[in-house]
């Protein structure tokens, strides 16, 4: 890594000196060695140098016989160590090349020699592997090639560098083990894996719509590809036969991901060959073979034989670019070497790639050369200099026709560059634009992380600022307590000074009252012997001691009593002005967090309200969205009931009402806005659910009427907008109106209503009246159609006669047989419900159990309908039959409509019936007869048919050649004509059909829960 970073320092041109001068003295091998390594120091700093050309062949060569005169390649490692490898891409490119042609085709102890060098080249590779594009990404290839070719002759040593084995060679390089074939066949996918990864960087490099190969550029890139050739076909073949020995040995589903992994390097090595067998530059060079069409099958043994080994041919006479003369202009001799002994030797030399020290062939060093030798040598030499220059007039013509190329590509590339500054531009102006927004909604986050962050600490700060108010309380709480205690103190004290000072003037007046009495007893004893007053004196003198003793007590009493006053005065005077201190102390702590409460009151109303924005933003979003989708093509496909609009539009108006009670609320006490925000929230999505639903249940409904939902549909996602956009604004928040919202959903409600099945508008006790209703409607749809075609018998007796009677009789008697056979089955079925109704009801009446089964009883409903509306439109197409206006098609029509109305009846009927009734069983034999009458009709109407159409016979005796043709050909047009219509309205009939079978379904309720059986 050391020699990679000193080479990155060299300059690149100046060629190494490979080992220092030796000074005279020398012997002649010193001298040879010097000559030797002289001219290997040429060679290779003239095939590895910064041109973009490919590496002559002569230079390589001389490197190649360099590695076998020394028995190794120390001399070349010692040149190339000074190479500037790292800080130029082709100069390592030209490095690969020689290299690998070392590798190749050198001694045998050229890859121990290099071996050495892994690290570096592989620092090297991962260099040039930062770069995305050019020589530098080509060169991190080829140099993981070239490591992987290393390894791959160090762990098999038997394979020479060249790949040329015989089959019994390879057997012995497996030692016959399948375990080391195993391992042998995935080294050798390796190693071809790395010879195509190079092969399709070239490619992937070159522009392979020009002519890429006989410019220099190009050959400098494919020169290298020539090895990989060679290696690659001789990998292919070894692959191929040690994977059909394999097979022989190991089961197929072992080998399958070898066969897969074979089966991928053969479609992209085939290619490859293909491709470069289509180059001029390979043309010249090397015989490419082709690969077979499809890769070998290795489960079939004998598919060996069939195996032809890929043969890659080296013309002797080709001569490559490298080898043609180029005019050089870098300094490719080292001027310290001493020049060559003559100008005609060194151009010989430029010519067959030796040197005039080396070379064996040199003529001036032969002695006893002949002239005509010489001048043989001169024509041949000047005929070959003559076959150059019209070959490089040839070259020039074609360098020409490729300048014009090429300049035109030019003009098409700045044209293209222009388009794409311009297109750079745009990018550039739309990138600015991006970041701006981008910039933007960073500051928009951190000014709300910013907000999230400040509200924390404010709420901390809070939170503290609480905690030491309650201190500071409880503080203040025991100075008050403290203070109450040293004022009832000083009262005790005070009260004990008052009783000293009163003990002190009784003192007083007893001192002052014993001095009188003193002064009484002297004077009134005077006369009195001295005996006595000697004793009272005595008695006296006693009392006023004890007197004073009293009083210096009481002295003592009181002057401590002073020192206690003094000190608790003096207590009570610094208790009274730390309780100040602390009072204005916890006053100040007051004032600042009521100023910070009220701070964060604000902040916090200022959050409530941006929260409460953000949810009614996003709600406006939810609804504008609902709204969108209804003008999405795909929305048309979605489909919903009027039952579950009526449910949706329920809650809607629920939420609407727990809304206008959250915004109330919220405007008398804005402490707590989550109510609000739940209540928006789900307002949303309520109302956009009924904006959803009402446009899916407009696609079911005719057209009037889906508009009319629609349009209201859209009133109502326009009023939630318009209440939202209110409830933004505080100004708006208090006076914000929901009756237009309640209104427009009022409004889809009642459509929603009028679009419900009339079955589920029913109340329970309806049910029973409305099937009793309609069984008497149906058995007197049909008395009055028997009736009817009756009198149209009679009629027809009356008025026609023949042919058109007897058909006329013939249908009007089938119809009399149907009309009866659905009498009997009407009857029938009224009996089978009647059996039904006593024995599931129990307890409850026929109301109760028609109410409690709504859908069997909706079904008798729409059946009994069905049946008297066939009768009716029985009996109107007979008529029409009768009277000659009519259609026997619609007469069939009908006679099928009634059939499948009678099997709806039955069915409904016998759905809850006991399988084992006698009116189940004669509700059978009435729907046969039914069936039977109606292919009775059916079968009349088409014979009647048959013999009215058989009288008009056709007659075209009157009518000329033309006049036939004519009518041939109107013929014809009229059967394409009602073809194309018979197809037409067979598609109608199925649409019609499938939808009528969606509406009945959705005014039955289908799709619905099963009821109980009761």
């Amino acid at each position: 890594m050391d020699r990679v970073k000193s080479s990155m320092q060299q300059v690149p041109n100046p060629i190494p000196k490979v080992l220092s001068r030796r000074t005279g003295g020398a012997n002649s091998l010193e001298v040879e060695k010097e000559n030797f390594e002289r001219s290997q120091a040429v060679s290779i700093n003239k095939a590895i140098n910064t041109q973009e050309i490919a590496v002559k062949e002569k230079h390589a060569r001389t490197c190649i016989l360099g590695t076998h005169h020394e028995k190794g390649a120390h001399t070349f490692w010692l040149a190339v160590n000074r190479l500037p490898l790292s800080s130029n891409a082709v100069l390592c490119w030209k490095f690969c090349h020689v290299f690998h042609k070392l590798l190749r085709d050198g001694h045998p102890n050229v890859i121990k020699d290099s071996i050495r060098h892994k690290a570096d080249l592989n620092d090297m590779s991962r260099m040039w592997g930062h770069l995305s594009e050019g020589y530098g990404k080509l060169c991190s290839i080829y140099l993981k090639l070239l490591i992987t070719k290393m390894e791959f002759h160090i762990k098999n040593p038997r394979f020479p560098g060249n790949l040329q084995m015989s089959n019994r060679q390879l057997d012995e390089a497996g030692e016959n083990d399948v375990n080391n074939f195993f391992q042998l066949t995935v080294e050798m996918f390796d190693y071809l894996d790395c010879e195509l990864n190079l092969f399709l960087g070239v490619f992937s490099s070159l522009d392979m719509s020009r002519s890429v190969s006989v410019t220099a550029a190009g050959q400098c890139r494919l020169a290298p590809l020539i090895q990989v050739i060679l290696d690659s076909s001789h990998l292919y073949d070894y692959t191929v036969k040690l994977l059909f020995k394999l097979h022989s040995c190991l089961p197929a589903d072992t080998l399958q991901g070898h066969r897969d992994r074979f089966q991928e390097q053969f479609k992209k090595l085939k290619s490859l060959f293909y491709r470069s067998s289509n180059l001029q530059y390979f043309k010249r060079l090397i015989q490419i073979p082709q690969l077979p069409e499809n890769p070998p099958n290795f489960l079939r043994a004998s598919a060996l034989s069939e195996h032809i080994s890929p043969v890659v041919v080296i013309p002797v006479e080709s001569s490559s670019p490298e080898s043609e003369h180029v005019v050089e202009t870098e300094d490719l001799v080292d001027t310290d070497i001493p020049p060559l002994p003559s100008t005609v030797d060194r151009k010989f030399d430029d010519l067959f790639g030796t040197s005039a020290a080396t070379d064996p062939f040199n003529f001036n060093s032969q002695n006893g050369m002949r002239k005509d030798e010489k001048d043989r040598l001169i024509e041949q030499l000047t005929a070959e200099l003559q076959a150059l220059k019209e070959e490089l007039e040839s070259f020039r013509l074609e360098s020409g026709r490729l300048c014009q190329a090429l300049r035109g590509r030019v003009n098409e590339l700045e044209a293209e560059l222009a388009e794409q500054t311009h297109l750079k531009q745009q990018a550039l102006g739309e990138s600015e634009f991006l970041r701006v927004e981008l910039d933007d909604l960073r500051r928009v986050k951190e000014d709300t992380e910013k907000e999230q962050r400040s509200l924390s600490e404010i709420e901390r700060k809070a939170q503290a600022n609480e905690q030491r108010y309650t201190k500071l309380k409880e503080k203040y709480t025991e100075l008050v307590q403290s203070h109450a205690d040293l004022l009832r103190k000083n009262a005790e004290v005070t009260r004990q000074m008052t009783v000293a000072r009163a003990a002190q003037d009784e003192v007083e007046n007893v001192k002052k009252e014993m001095q009188d009495r003193l002064k009484a007893a002297q004077d009134a004893t005077s006369q009195q012997s001295n005996e006595q007053l000697g004793t009272q004196l005595s008695a006296l003198e006693s009392e006023k001691a004890g007197l004073m003793e009293t009083v210096s007590q009481k002295e003592a009493e009181l002057a401590s009593l002073g020192v206690e006053l003094e000190r608790v005065q003096s207590s009570l005077t610094n208790e009274r002005e730390s309780g100040v201190k602390a009072a204005e102390a916890l006053q100040n702590q007051l004032n600042e967090k009521e100023s910070r409460e009220q701070s964060l009151e604000s902040e916090l109303v200022s959050l409530r309200w941006a929260a409460l924005r953000a949810a009614l933003e996003e709600a406006g979003r939810i609804v504008q969205d609902c709204l969108n989708q209804l003008e999405d093509p795909a929305h048309i496909s979605c489909t919903s009931s009027a039952d579950y609009l009526v449910s949706r539009c329920q809650v809607a108006l629920d939420c609407v009402e727990r809304l206008q009670s959250a915004r109330v609320g919220f405007v008398s006490d804005n402490a707590d806005v989550s109510g609000l925000v739940r209540a928006v929230t789900q307002f949303a999505h309520l109302v956009g659910d009924v904006i959803v639903q009402g446009s899916a249940t407009s696609h079911m409904v005719p057209v009037e009427q889906a508009d009319a939902l629609a349009d209201n549909v859209k009133a109502c996602g326009a009023e939630a907008l318009a209440l939202l956009c209110q409830l933004k604004e505080q100004k708006s928040m208090g006076t914000a109106d929901c009756s237009r919202l309640r209104a427009a959903l009022d409004t889809v409600m009642a459509l929603g209503e009028k679009l419900r099945p009339r079955g589920l508008e029913l109340q329970q006790g309806e049910l029973g009246d409305l099937v009793e209703q309609e069984m008497a409607a149906t058995s007197a749809a049909v008395e009055s159609a028997a009736a009817r075609i009756e009198e149209m018998l009679n009629k027809s007796r009356a008025v026609d006669t023949g042919i058109k009677m007897e058909v006329n009789e013939r249908i009007l008697a089938s119809c009399t047989d149907l009309m009866q056979a659905i009498k009997v089955l009407v009857l029938s079925s009224k009996d089978l419900q009647r059996d039904i109704v006593e024995s599931g009801k129990g307890a409850a009446s026929m109301k109760e159990f028609y109410a409690k089964n709504s859908r069997w009883t909706e079904g008798l409903i729409s059946a009994s309908k069905a049946v008297g509306w066939g009768a009716t439109m029985l009996v109107d197409a007979a008529d029409q039959v009768v009277q000659g206006t009519g259609k026997f098609e619609e007469l069939m029509v009908c006679s099928h409509e009634i059939a499948a109305s009678t099997a709806q009846l039955v069915a409904a009927s016998k759905v809850k019936a006991d399988k084992d009734s006698p009116n189940l069983s004669r509700l059978r034999q009435a729907s046969k007869g039914v069936t039977q009458a109606t292919a009775g009709v059916v079968a009349s109407t088409k014979s009647g048919k048959s013999q009215i159409e058989d009288t008009e016979t056709m007659d075209f005796s009157a009518m000329t050649l033309t006049q036939i043709k004519r009518q041939e050909m109107d013929a014809q047009v009229l059967v394409l004509e009602l073809e194309t219509r018979l197809q037409k309205e067979r598609e109608r009939l199925g649409e019609l059909r499938k939808k009528h079978y969606e509406l009945a379904g959705v005014a039955e309720g289908w799709g619905g829960e099963e009821e109980g059986t009761g």
